[in-house]
């Protein structure tokens, strides 16, 4: 393409062109200038004599500081010149000071029309002279720019991440830096953000680093809200948490920048970072516009960047826990039940043939989780399983059942609990239990599960595991504040220490009159446990309901009458309910007729887990 080309395309004379081309178009028309131009730069047409001063050359030079310091923002610089018919001529220095010089000699040399230049430091800027020297337009961008429009604005975006988590009520948030061109800015838009909302800026609670320091600082600052800097290392923390047993957002929030290169990073398994995208490639676009602004001698002024934020979901980022709805733990047993339907349950020098057959998930501990996840209530289990493949069906159960089994850990060379459940022609049920894995549970266990404990309102805990244990969950839910309730099964008695820990005690008629054999009615047996410590008892009675007995006196609540099928699940359906909605602030009164409707629903079906209620149809049961 000449310039004879460009005239005939243009529909005007070679001289035009070229006095167009060379600045000495006073004379010429507005649109005629600009068609000439818009032909000059669709074909990168270079005039003749190029190297003489006052030639355009329709090239922009870009000079970059480090590999990724621009993002994708170089991207948009590019294809705004593309678009706007500007070549580019991109150099790195990668923080060498020497080559920062070479890089500006040789795009000047190549007589680029203007210059998009990120100095290293404060030292470069001294490389400016040359470039003004030969009269060509540069705008300087970075921490060092020219002014804070060519900056990407990481001050601002911290200020309001910053400012999300305190809009949800945390007061105590950590900051995440990594190194790069945008650290010192977020830092100081997370202090502005702490200050200008009267919440003290601590040192300690800006972390470059995932490791020990941050442990100390979550448990000793009770850190519930963590901003990050950069979305890789959010991603670090996240794995890192959730290692340690937190649940995002229940026991922490996290917000991110991310770079609009990076929206569907994530980890299997783990939520998508609530997040802030930075707009990087329409920002470069941005920039390359300015110059060409400047370039092209336009007399009204150049547009302004505007960068609206606006979270990317909110999978990461709640309320603290202390104003979150308390959660419940759930401690104890988890097997795989084994069902085998019968007409009459096995008795000794007999012979049973079952007529069904069929596995679950099972376990007191796991029922439990199950049928609180099945009312809506976040739900932790603790428990131990094995290392063989009833172990998957374990974790792949309560994912479906959306229980936390952070706390669910496999246990090398063992075998997952198991029980064998006979169910005869009335629904009665006899089951025979497997320890496995749940024998293995012990009290460092607990402690070292403390952290699942946290913003728990109510504890449930089986005596199908170690009595140790058992006490050692009972003593870390209530440094917690959180209330006990103790199911006694397969057990023929609670040693003296534990009943001061336990707030509810429940009990079916067998395991009361095994706990304490002889004569007594059920309200005396049950007041020597409330005489030893123990808060309240409830009996459940199957299709009579339960009793409640407490310190001054008890009440019987009657069962919801229905067909027995199953009764093998009726004491963890009726336990669930009962700790549901007491965490949800009902009396006991209206929580115990409440856990007698669940029962009641459970014994009408077949299995355990199968046959839990779930929140709408226990609703439509409530008078």
């Amino acid at each position: 393409m000449n310039i004879k080309d460009i005239a005939q395309l243009a529909g005007v004379s070679t001289s035009t062109v070229s006095k167009i081309v060379n600045h000495r178009d006073a004379s010429i028309t507005a649109a005629t200038r600009d068609r000439v131009l818009e032909l000059v730069r669709k074909y990168h047409y270079t005039p003749y004599g190029s190297s003489k001063p006052n030639t355009t050359t329709w090239r922009i030079g870009v000079l970059l500081s480090s590999s990724i310091s621009m993002d994708s923002t170089l991207d948009g610089i590019i294809q705004q010149a593309q678009k706007s018919g500007y070549g580019t001529l991109v150099f790195n220095s990668y923080g060498n000071h020497d080559q920062e010089e070479r890089n500006i000699l040789a795009a000047l040399e190549h007589r680029v029309d203007g210059m998009v230049w990120e100095p290293i430091d404060r030292t470069s800027l001294a490389l400016k002279s040359k470039i003004e020297a030969q009269g060509i337009p540069e705008l300087t961008i970075g921490p060092l720019g020219d002014d804070r429009t060519a900056l990407m604005p990481y001050e601002e975006a911290a200020y309001s991440l910053t400012e999300e988590l305190i809009k949800r009520h945390h007061t105590s948030i950590a900051c995440l830096l990594s190194p790069g061109r945008r650290t010192q800015s977020f830092l100081h838009g997370y202090r502005r953000c702490l200050f200008d909302h009267n919440i003290q800026y601590h040192t300690d609670m800006v972390l470059e680093t995932i490791g020990e320091d941050l442990t100390q600082v979550l448990e000793n600052r009770q850190v519930t809200g963590i901003v990050a800097s950069h979305y890789h290392h959010a991603l670090e923390f996240l794995q890192f948490a959730e290692s340690m047993h937190y649940r995002l957002p229940q026991d922490l929030s996290l917000v991110s920048l991310m770079n609009d290169t990076n929206v569907h990073l994530r980890y299997p398994g783990s939520p998508e970072i609530s997040s802030y995208v930075m707009r990087n490639a329409d920002f470069g676009a941005y920039l390359c516009r300015r110059i060409i602004h400047t370039i092209e001698h336009e007399s009204q002024p150049s547009e302004a960047f505007e960068h609206v934020f606006a979270l990317d979901g909110e999978q990461t980022v709640g309320r603290p826990p202390d104003q979150q709805c308390k959660k419940i733990v759930v401690v104890g047993s988890i097997n795989v039940d084994t069902y085998l339907t019968a007409p009459s349950l096995p008795k000794a020098g007999m012979t049973t043939t079952t007529r069904n057959f069929a596995s679950t998930p099972g376990g007191k501990a796991t029922n439990q989780a199950v049928g609180v996840a099945r009312l809506q209530h976040q739900v932790s289990l603790i428990g131990n399983v094995g290392s063989d493949p009833a172990a998957d069906y374990i974790y792949k159960t309560m994912r479906q059942a959306h229980v936390d089994a952070t706390g669910v850990r496999r246990v090398t060379g063992a075998d997952t609990g198991k029980a064998y459940i006979f169910v005869d022609s009335k629904g009665e049920s006899m089951i025979s239990l497997v320890a496995g894995a749940n024998e293995s549970l012990t009290p460092d266990d607990i402690t070292e599960r403390d952290q699942i404990f946290r913003n728990a309102g109510y504890c449930l805990i089986q005596t199908e595991i170690p009595m140790d244990t058992v006490a050692e969950a009972c003593r870390t839910a209530k440094r917690h504040q959180a209330a006990t309730i103790v199911k006694p099964s397969s057990c023929d008695h609670l040693p003296e220490d534990l009943l001061t820990s336990i707030d509810i005690l429940i009990p079916n008629l067998n395991e009361l009159n095994t706990l304490i054999p002889g004569p007594g009615s059920l309200a005396d047996k049950a007041k020597q446990f409330i005489d030893g410590g123990v808060g309240k008892v409830i009996i459940t009675l199957g299709e009579r309901g339960c009793t409640l007995v407490t310190a001054s006196g008890h009440k019987d609540f009657p069962a919801h009458e229905t067909r027995a099928i199953d009764d093998t699940g009726a004491s963890d359906a009726f336990i669930s309910a009962l700790a549901s909605y007491l965490c949800s602030g009902c009396s006991l009164d209206k929580a115990a007729h409440i856990a007698n409707l669940a029962a009641g629903f459970s014994v009408a079906h077949e299995g355990v887990i199968p046959s839990l209620i779930n929140r709408r149809q226990l609703e439509g049961l409530i008078d």
